[in-house]
């Protein structure tokens, strides 16, 4: 039996790794320029995706809502674990406590946890991906940039394409099959194409602050899976929920924290680190994650 977990967890791994280092590999040689496609993905493919999946017959959202409480206390739990750590540090707790919040739900969650649990997880994956995306619109944002207003998050379209998949699912529409279809097929080339892309974005970060970078790598699973073991009693999750919830805690930081970082001018070369740092460690914590799961 370990060994057929093993198998499975290096099967469900190295797929996801695999993908990421294509991208990087052809960022090496030819340095593209994701900017655009990332803006694409962001604003049509992933909402395509979100769309498609919660619009579904078979998505019920009172299904997923202890999910999504979860999803939600353990971002917020594991900033207020790693607040003390970051005063140890004496790093900012605007530069520290992102990275530890926002893990990478989007470029390496969704598809890890489909490789995982099969297509059936979808929309569990989607459910704590929107959930962390919108904290991370609203909360991150606002740690960030104190004078960041909420109306901010109306012109998102990941927001949108969440109100109108639950608008569908609650009042059973449908759209014809000549038009779900395509959105449908849309929202498939995100998943790919988000691996793709974070190999790409990796090699744009350079390695400095490693004290940082290291303790950030070690914090974010570990404040993540101590919260995730917290809420379980509170949540009476079922499998593969309960599975999910688990992977995710474990999931390295977002690489949006390093943009965002970036934009605001908040030591970026430290987010950087923990970043780059964090999603090496990945290949530790996120096999132990799925030991545990599975």
């Amino acid at each position: 039996m370990g060994v057929f977990v093993l198998l499975t967890i290096f099967n469900i791994v190295l797929p996801v790794f695999l993908i990421a280092a294509c991208g990087a590999v052809y960022a090496y040689w030819f340095r593209p320029d994701l900017g655009w496609i990332n803006r694409l993905n962001m604003d049509v493919f992933i909402p395509a995706l979100i769309f498609s999946v919660m619009s579904g017959s078979h998505f019920v959202p009172g299904d997923y809502l202890h999910l999504a409480l979860g999803a939600a206390g353990v971002a917020l739990g594991s900033g207020l674990l790693a607040w003390p750590l970051a005063r140890w540090l004496k790093v900012e707790k605007q530069t520290f406590l992102p990275p530890m919040m926002f893990n990478n739900t989007g470029n390496m969650g969704i598809p890890l946890l489909v490789l995982a649990f099969g297509q059936g997880a979808l929309p569990s994956a989607i459910t704590v991906f929107v959930t962390v995306t919108l904290i991370h619109f609203t909360l991150g944002l606002y740690l960030l940039d104190r004078k960041m207003r909420l109306t901010a998050l109306l012109r998102v379209p990941i927001v949108h394409a969440t109100v109108a998949g639950l608008t569908f699912s609650h009042f059973g529409w449908q759209l014809p099959g000549a038009i779900h279809l395509p959105i449908e097929m849309l929202g498939q080339i995100s998943i790919p194409l988000m691996l793709f892309a974070l190999g790409v974005r990796l090699l744009d970060v350079t390695l400095t602050g490693v004290r940082i970078g290291l303790w950030g790598a070690i914090a974010c699973p570990v404040t993540g899976l101590i919260m995730a073991y917290l809420l379980a009693p509170f949540l009476h999750l079922a499998e593969p929920q309960w599975g999910v919830l688990l992977v995710f805690a474990a999931l390295p930081p977002a690489v949006l924290n390093f943009m965002l970082a970036e934009k605001y001018q908040q030591e970026p070369h430290l987010v950087a680190s923990i970043v780059l740092l964090g999603n090496l460690a990945s290949l530790v914590f996120i096999p132990l994650a799925l030991w545990l799961a599975l």
